[in-house]
């Protein structure tokens, strides 16, 4: 999905941060979809796929309901590799261990591997970008954006990009693209009575995919 030299500076960019794994993204090349994420969790980092688990069944069931295909969807991230902490803690029987769970990606490797997101929206020219929660959400088009308020909306609007290594920095495009916020699939695993609110947003993107 991406030219090695490409992979190899994503890399090289996230080393200095407390993450691990890669996952480059999953779909067909040329898809009118592409949904993003955040960044994987454990188990994608060892499957390499995005997506799996709970909050990859969440979503596959909200796109079956509405007739589309996980197949008929390229699903990635901000970020490719998995953010982790590290916690010391101890067992039952008070014998030491560290953990190490997810954490949300912060801005610095979100900017790390922001080469990898734009190359591949540049290259896949996906008709609609999918944004799943606020990271990916701000991610495109700012940090004043709440997914609270735009969830379910369909936005025609420039998008934020990689300026480069010099500069190290976003810039908005001058073309418009078609982003459409959704809440994150997890968040219907800690709070039930967004359900029906994520029903209905993929109701009106059926609407969208059929206008």
């Amino acid at each position: 999905m991406f030219p090695e030299h490409l992979r190899k500076l994503g890399n090289k960019r996230i080393e200095p941060y407390q993450t691990e794994g890669f996952v480059p993204g999953k779909g067909p090349k040329y898809p009118d979809i592409m949904v993003i994420g955040e960044a994987p969790g454990r188990n994608e980092v060892i499957e390499g796929v995005p997506f799996i688990g709970q909050a990859g069944e969440k979503l596959t069931e909200f796109f079956e309901h509405i007739g589309v295909d996980r197949d008929e969807l390229y699903i990635t991230s901000v970020v490719r590799s998995r953010p982790y902490k590290v916690v010391e803690t101890t067992d039952r029987k008070g014998n030491p261990i560290t953990k190490t769970p997810n954490r949300t990606p912060n801005q610095k490797e979100i900017l790390a591997h922001a080469p990898l997101l734009d190359y591949q929206i540049d290259e896949m020219k996906p008709k609609i970008l999918v944004t799943l929660g606020n990271i990916a959400l701000r991610r495109l088009i700012g940090k004043d954006y709440k997914i609270s308020d735009v969830h379910g909306k369909v936005l025609n609007q420039p998008i934020y990009k990689w300026t480069g290594e010099e500069d190290e920095s976003y810039e908005l495009t001058e073309e418009p693209y078609t982003i459409f916020p959704m809440y994150h699939p997890a968040a219907v695993l800690y709070n039930g009575s967004l359900k029906d609110t994520i029903y209905q947003d993929f109701e009106h993107l059926k609407e969208l995919l059929n206008h």
